[in-house]
């Protein structure tokens, strides 16, 4: 595994190129929600996590809350189960792509 940064200086040597080498490399946010990968995507507020902090974790936290919500229900075995099914689909969406 590289980091975007690193395959856009080995192929296009210039690590600037970073987003098209994720993009390339089917790592974007997008992407790994189409792959079914992750559960969705957080938005980020206007003008950056880096500078709205509170507002980011609350996004975050909110997302992560609806999404547990899902298995409050669940027994071990089921969630075990689920847990089980979905990582295997996630290697035959790979195969897939």
């Amino acid at each position: 595994m590289i980091s975007p940064e690193g395959c856009a200086s080995i192929l296009w040597r210039d690590s600037a190129r970073a987003k098209d080498a994720a993009t390339a490399m089917k790592i974007t946010a997008q992407d790994l929600l189409d792959l079914k990968i992750i559960d969705g995507i957080a938005d980020e507020p206007v003008g950056g996590a880096h500078r709205h902090h509170q507002a980011a974790i609350n996004a975050a936290a909110d997302q992560i809350s609806s999404f547990l919500a899902r298995f409050i229900e669940m027994t071990p075995d089921e969630l075990r189960a689920q847990r089980k099914a979905r990582f295997l689909e996630i290697g035959r969406s790979l195969l897939e792509a």
